[in-house]
């Protein structure tokens, strides 16, 4: 193949100087087709093995209540140590669930810690070949983000198969990709025996509205993927994030790897989402507050930021779509899909 010169020439030059070469563009967007009753829903488990049956059955009998039939990926119940089976076990049954047209979507089953290692390994040309529903959260922050960075399809931040399907998260799962509506995300309100509401609360940090395409998930992943080849293109994006089981310093060092690697100033607005028994643990003393983190990091970005949106290690869960333009009304506390996720 020929060397085209210019190009050579101009990357060597970057290269020589200590920066980096200009990114390739990204993949046109990509939209799987509208999930339908009676389709087929496979099962994987990309990240932890599930150490009891009973989740397991819990998971398919949920999808089967939605309507859907479920395939259990031939490395659903696998375990090699913490994870649910090999590296090339898990990638290869993500692999197989999008190459087999027998399938309509692809669900994990649960999150934990395995994703970061099945990237390298997972066959994105194919999956661009055969778009599907893909969702999960969690661990499953790192797939979703790198299939859809690496093929443009949109992808799920959403509840899995081990999650509490209450009707809350199924209305929002369905509305998405079985009934294609381009939604307005609102957080529900439970009725509570108060003056003001307490719960589902969303609070703004600085007003104002901002389109962009939805980017994020679980902090503490979507850190550890930073300046690999799986990471999100961060410009003009919207970042949603969350967390569980973090003390407060290390939300504050995980925001601070975003912030050193160049993404919070690139972007055009923040949703943030449950961060879920964060606290100052036992060494607390002197410890900044979340509120005062999220100060420090989004106070002086300039751009609109609200907190408290339904997602994350909780009960009652959004679908956001990953890969998707949407609009954030910072003042509202709401995310809307300017089109439909999936194709009707």
């Amino acid at each position: 193949m020929p060397i085209d010169r210019r190009s050579f020439f101009a990357t060597a030059t970057l290269a020589a100087a200590g920066l980096p070469a200009a990114a390739a563009p990204p993949p046109p967007r990509l939209r799987a087709r509208r999930l339908q009753p009676g389709d087929t829903i496979a099962l994987v488990s990309p990240a932890d093995a599930t150490f009891e049956r009973e989740p397991i059955e819990i998971a398919i009998e949920s999808l089967q209540a939605l309507g859907f039939k479920v395939r259990q990926a031939p490395h659903l119940r696998a375990r090699r140590g913490p994870y649910g089976g090999t590296d090339a076990e898990r990638a290869g049954d993500i692999n197989a669930m999008f190459a087999d047209p027998g399938v309509q979507g692809i669900l994990a089953l649960t999150g934990g810690s395995g994703c970061n290692r099945i990237l390298p390994l997972v066959d994105y040309p194919a999956i661009r070949r055969n778009p599907k529903f893909l969702g999960g959260y969690s661990d499953l922050t790192a797939l979703i983000n790198a299939v859809q960075h690496r093929t443009g399809l949109v992808t799920f931040h959403c509840p899995m198969g081990a999650s509490a399907w209450n009707a809350f998260s199924v209305h929002w799962l369905r509305a998405a990709v079985v009934d294609a509506q381009a939604l307005t995300l609102v957080n529900g309100r439970e009725p509570e025996d108060e003056l003001v509401p307490h719960r589902d609360r969303t609070w703004t940090l600085r007003g104002g509205r901002a389109r962009g395409r939805l980017v994020g998930g679980n902090l503490a992943v979507l850190s550890s993927i930073a300046g690999s080849p799986y990471w999100p293109d961060f410009d003009g994006a919207i970042l949603c994030l969350e967390e569980v089981n973090e003390y407060l310093y290390r939300v504050d060092r995980m925001l601070s790897t975003l912030k050193l690697a160049g993404a919070l100033d690139r972007l055009a607005g923040v949703a943030l989402g449950a961060f879920t028994n964060c606290g100052p643990g036992s060494d607390g003393y002197g410890s900044l507050t979340l509120d005062e983190i999220f100060d420090d990091y989004f106070g002086g970005l300039g751009i609109p930021v609200y907190a408290g949106a339904s997602f994350g290690h909780i009960q009652r869960k959004f679908t956001l779509p990953v890969g998707l333009d949407v609009e954030i009304d910072a003042d509202a506390g709401t995310l809307r899909y300017l089109e439909p996720a999936v194709l009707a």
